[in-house]
């Protein structure tokens, strides 16, 4: 559950990338206002499931509830789900030398 949980993560630190950095300004600086509605749905979509599948990471990894908050504000912060991934991998190693 923790590889898809990174995948997800990944996926979804790409769609606020994507949302931030090339929709915005194609809407804002370009006027094409029709990329925000589809990007913005899927980023939604994307986030919504980011965060249930958060809790139940967090639930079977024992996190602990600074450790799940800070997985969550890596969510709205551009870039930070590749610095989530790189801490989620080596909480995933341990695991599957055991």
């Amino acid at each position: 559950m923790l590889n898809m949980f990174r995948k997800l993560s990944l996926i979804e630190g790409l769609s606020l990338i994507t949302l931030l950095f090339i929709a915005m300004p194609a809407k804002y600086q370009f006027g094409i206002a029709d990329v925000i509605w589809p990007v913005g749905m899927v980023h939604g979509v994307l986030w919504l499931a980011y965060v249930v599948l958060s809790l139940l990471v967090s639930h079977k990894q024992n996190w602990s509830v600074m450790f799940w908050l800070l997985v969550l504000f890596a969510s709205v912060i551009p870039f930070a789900c590749f610095f989530l991934d790189s801490k989620l991998k080596q909480d995933l190693v341990p695991m599957e030398q055991a």
